[in-house]
């Protein structure tokens, strides 16, 4: 009888452990589906404003390629020295060169 007893309260208890879990699990999921609908309404805001900042950089956007670089006249400072290094900051004419000892279009 002893052991029937102990067999009876462990089936209460985990048939109680059951239930509460159930109830928890669906309280949580309540929580989260409205949390889920304020972060898609975060998202979209977020989405927006990205969209505007594309659209007005990319009307601000040059027609000269990226990699060119633009010329300049006899005389001017062509190049920049960076410690051994020497930096082009223009590319010289036709017709002349860039000194890399006065850095200057000659």
């Amino acid at each position: 009888m002893d052991s029937s007893g102990m067999l009876r309260g462990l089936l209460l208890v985990g048939l109680l452990s059951v239930l509460c879990h159930g109830q928890a699990s669906r309280e949580v999921s309540a929580e989260d589906f409205g949390e889920k609908k304020q972060e898609a309404a975060v998202d979209r805001d977020l989405l927006e404003a990205l969209d505007v900042l594309l659209g007005r950089n990319h009307n601000q956007v040059s027609p000269e390629k990226r990699g060119s670089i633009p010329l300049c006249g006899l005389g001017n400072r062509c190049a920049m020295k960076y410690g051994p290094r020497i930096g082009k900051l223009c590319d010289c004419g036709r017709g002349a060169n860039c000194n890399s000892y006065l850095l200057k279009c000659i």
